[in-house]
């Protein structure tokens, strides 16, 4: 069809061609935008609507239409559909208000083993139950349609965002009570009387679950200009776990660590008795710990029956770990110490570990609590 021997010449200003131009070059605008505005600055550069569909790899109508539209109505109003063109919608709001109801229900709920939706498996329920529940409108939907419908009302009912609802009806009295021995402790350190009042302030915590891995062939080093990264087969032999139990002095920076094969109330009363060692006996210990049941135990309460008013014990709310300032320590040892390791056995990973520590004791570093608080040194 000689379509271009129909239609007379486009002219267009100069101003006209920079803003065309830059909706043709640009990737923001819509896909259907651009390739209009391609098509009307090559026709009005003289090219055929042959070539000019050749060269977009579209058909000719397509490019025709779009021509005759800047024509007879302008480039502006080109480049856009005009109103009433498309297919007319036929999912009315309420049929979309029952879809958007069925997506925030669980599959399992409406008697399929799954926990989350799919776009597939809600199109068929809507096709199976569409007639019963009087929206007859949807009978063929297709997932895509269903996708398209979800996010207009922007519900993903394929997702799961985590959140953490708090279980301890005490959890604002025990936080305080956290912060206000962080508030003791950096009033000790700005005015250095931690030896006049006799007390250690230590934050402990177990780090259970540390892997003793075993390469099963050797280590390849890095070979400058050929292989940057140390090689390492993927196979690996396990040898067990272990659990670093270990408590930071809050004034001083010291660890003191205790790496057991399990932690129960035996392992804790022994690091107490490590602790009770290292400070003179006329001295406090107090202790910031989670509520892990060895620390509340029968066993732990007839050691601390033993050496009454040595130790004292402030626990952090449930699910309030993100209070203890030895998480800031373990998160530290993970990704410097623990990540990648290999070993041999479980004795070589409880000496790597303790050097490790020995190394940080060393040069210690004084855990300070950033946010709640406002004292000297507390920042």
């Amino acid at each position: 069809m000689p379509f271009e021997s129909r239609l007379p010449s486009l002219a267009l200003g100069a101003e006209e061609l920079s803003r065309l131009n830059a909706i043709a070059s640009s990737r923001k605008e819509e896909v259907r935008r651009v390739d209009r505005a391609r098509m009307i600055l090559a026709y009005a550069a003289g090219e055929s609507i042959s070539s000019i569909a050749r060269s977009l790899r579209t058909n000719r109508p397509r490019v025709y239409r779009c021509i005759v539209k800047a024509l007879d109505l302008g480039w502006e109003l080109a480049l856009d559909d005009l109103p009433g063109r498309g297919r007319r919608r036929s999912i009315s709001s309420e049929t979309e208000a029952w879809i958007i109801d069925l997506a925030c229900r669980k599959p399992k709920d409406l008697g399929y083993a799954e926990e989350l939706w799919s776009t597939r498996l809600l199109a068929k329920h809507i096709r199976s139950h569409c007639k019963k529940a009087g929206h007859p409108s949807v009978q063929r939907i297709s997932p895509g349609t269903v996708s398209k419908i979800l996010s207009r009302r922007e519900v993903k009912p394929h997702r799961i965002k985590y959140y953490l609802e708090r279980r301890d009806p005490e959890f604002a009295r025990k936080k305080a009570e956290v912060l206000h021995v962080y508030a003791e402790v950096a009033t000790m350190r700005a005015e250095g009387d931690s030896a006049k009042r006799k007390v250690a302030v230590i934050s402990y915590d177990e780090k259970p679950g540390i892997q003793a891995l075993a390469t099963t062939a050797p280590d390849l080093p890095p070979v400058p200009g050929v292989h940057p990264e140390l090689a390492r087969d993927y196979e690996y032999v396990r040898h067990g776990t272990m659990t670093l139990m270990a408590g930071i002095d809050l004034t001083t920076g010291h660890v003191h660590p205790h790496v057991v094969d399990r932690h129960r109330s035996k392992e804790f009363v022994e690091f107490l008795k490590a602790l009770d060692s290292a400070y003179p006996p006329d001295w406090t210990i107090r202790i910031i710990l989670d509520n892990h049941s060895a620390h509340t135990s029968k066993e732990t309460r007839a050691h601390l029956a033993s050496v009454p008013n040595r130790f004292e014990f402030i626990f952090t709310p449930k699910h309030g770990s993100w209070l203890n300032l030895i998480e800031t320590f373990f998160a530290k040892v993970a990704k410097s110490l623990l990540r990648g390791i290999r070993v041999s056995s479980k004795d070589e990973l409880r000496r790597r570990i303790l050097l490790y520590i020995q190394q940080v004791n060393r040069e210690p570093v004084i855990h300070r609590w950033k946010h709640g608080i406002d004292l000297p040194g507390a920042h």
